[in-house]
């Protein structure tokens, strides 16, 4: 009987930390790769967001809210921040 109860002391006492750990973790990037990925969708929806605020302004045609949004894209590929919108002149 002490046996028995010594086994099932000592199987607890392993048994815990492996069972706590099974559950899943939080979920957050493992790698770089998964980094990147979340990057993109980052400056995916504020290259959105600079395209609407653009077309709901009224002072820029299509054309340069296009290059607006291009141009947030292009800054988050090259690791620049994508808080600020750029604007474009129109030449004279």
């Amino acid at each position: 009987m002490e046996k028995i109860v010594g086994l099932l002391a000592l199987l607890a006492f392993v048994g815990a930390p492996l069972a706590m750990n099974a559950y899943p973790q939080p979920a957050q990037a493992q790698t770089r790769g998964m980094e990147n990925r979340d990057d993109r969708r980052d400056t995916r929806q504020t290259s959105r967001a600079v395209k609407h605020e653009c077309k709901a302004g009224d002072e820029k045609n299509r054309s340069e809210c296009r290059q607006d949004k291009r141009d947030v894209k292009q800054d988050g590929r090259h690791g620049q921040s994508t808080t600020t919108t750029t604007t474009t002149t129109k030449p004279k």
